[in-house]
C-alpha cells in the first residue's frame, strides 16, 4: 500500500536536497490528475485537504476519492494530509478519516482569523503531536504568519518567523515539520511591488532546527494562466505568485515541502472557462471537467521536474503507520 506518513517523504526528500510539492484538492479531477503528474514523473506526493475541502465534500467523499489514488497508485508514496487544522479536533477527525499526516496552525486561534501568542501555539500543538504521533501520524505546525487569505483561513497581517522562537518551539512541541513565514502569501496576490523573501531568515533557521521546513503561499501565479482566464472572461488584474527561480533557491537553502493551491484553481479555472466561451453548446460536465483535468496534469508535471520531485518515487520502500507508530516510542 502506497499510503506513507508524511514525515518519511519529507526526510528522504531532505536527504537527497530536493523539494517535495503538497497539492490542495477538492474533487475526483483534481486527484486525477495529481497522480497522473506523480505517475508520469515518478514522484512521491502529498495530496492535502483544507477543513474546506472536507466540509465542502462531506468528508466522506473526499475521504475515498484520496483513498482512492492510494488504491491505484501502489508504487507512488502517497501522504494524505490535512491542511491548516485548527483545533485538535480538526486532526483528531483527520486521523479518523485515515490521513496520514496533519497541520495543525496554532499562529491562529481557532477561528482561522485571529492571530495567536506564542503559547497558545505550543499549547494546542503540542497536544496534537501527542495524540497523532500514537497513531503513527505526522505533525506539521508553523511559526510566524503568512500574509493573505484563502479557504477562509489567513489574519491578513504579516509576521516573519523569528528563526530562534523556531528552535524554541520545535524542542517545546516535538512536532515532525515546520511551517515558517518568509514573505510568501496565501492566494493569488501575493506581493505589492518586488516579490522578495526573507532568504536571510530561511537560512537562520535552518541552521537551528532539525526538522523538514515547509513553505505555504508557494504558487507562482503563472501569468500565462492569468492571462487565459482574462481572455476568457476573467477579472484578475495584478495577480502575483512567487516566482519559480525563487523556490527553487530556498529548496536549496533548506525548504522541504512546497504548498500549491492556487496555481491549480487557476489552471481548472482557465480551461472551464476557455471551454465554456469556444463550445457554448457544451452541457455535459465531462466536456469541460476533462480539459481543466489535463491542463491541471500538465502544470503539476512542471511543479514536479522544477521542485526536483521527479524520477524519486522508488528510491526507498514506503512505511506504515504501524512502523512510524514503533519509531516515535523508541
Amino acid at each position: 500500500m502506497a499510503l506513507v506518513p508524511m514525515k518519511q517523504i519529507l526526510e528522504e526528500a531532505r536527504k537527497k536536497g530536493y523539494g517535495v510539492g503538497a497539492y490542495n484538492v477538492n474533487n475526483m479531477e483534481q486527484i486525477q490528475a495529481i497522480m497522473a503528474a506523480a505517475q508520469k514523473t515518478k514522484s512521491p506526493v502529498v495530496i492535502q485537504a483544507s477543513r474546506g475541502a472536507l466540509k465542502y465534500s462531506n468528508f466522506i467523499y473526499l475521504k475515498h476519492l484520496m483513498q482512492a489514488a492510494v488504491e491505484e497508485n501502489p508504487d507512488i508514496p502517497i501522504a494524505m494530509h490535512l491542511d491548516h487544522g485548527n483545533s485538535l479536533e480538526s486532526c483528531k477527525k483527520a486521523i479518523s478519516l485515515g490521513f496520514s499526516s496533519v497541520m495543525i496552525d496554532g499562529s491562529l486561534k481557532e477561528d482561522g482569523k485571529t492571530p495567536s501568542d506564542y503559547e497558545y501555539n505550543v499549547n494546542v500543538t503540542r497536544s496534537v503531536v501527542e495524540y497523532a504521533h500514537a497513531y503513527g501520524v505526522t505533525v506539521e505546525g508553523e511559526i510566524g504568519r503568512l500574509g493573505g487569505i484563502e479557504d477562509g483561513v489567513g489574519s491578513g497581517s504579516v509576521h516573519v518567523t523569528d528563526p530562534d522562537e523556531a528552535k524554541k518551539f520545535v524542542e517545546a512541541t516535538g512536532l515532525d515539520a515546520l511551517a515558517i513565514a518568509i514573505g510568501t502569501s496565501h492566494g493569488a496576490y501575493k506581493f505589492k511591488g518586488d516579490k522578495h523573501l526573507a532568504f536571510d531568515v530561511l537560512e537562520k533557521v535552518r541552521k537551528l532546527i532539525d526538522i523538514p521546513i515547509v513553505l505555504h503561499g508557494a504558487s507562482s501565479v503563472p501569468q500565462e494562466l492569468i492571462d487565459k482566464v482574462n481572455k476568457y472572461g476573467g477579472k484578475m488584474p495584478g495577480a502575483t505568485g512567487v516566482p519559480m527561480e525563487h523556490l527553487k533557491k530556498a529548496i536549496k537553502l533548506g525548504v522541504t515541502k512546497i504548498n500549491v493551491d492556487t496555481d491549480g484553481r487557476l489552471a481548472v479555472t482557465g480551461a472551464i472557462r476557455e471551454v465554456f466561451a469556444n463550445s457554448p453548446d457544451k452541457f455535459d460536465p465531462r466536456d469541460y471537467l476533462g480539459p481543466a483535468r489535463d491542463q491541471l496534469a500538465g502544470l503539476i508535471t512542471k511543479k514536479m521536474q522544477d521542485f526536483g520531485t521527479a524520477g524519486h518515487s522508488g528510491d526507498y520502500k514506503p512505511i506504515g503507520l504501524e512502523e512510524m507508530k514503533r519509531a516515535y516510542k523508541k
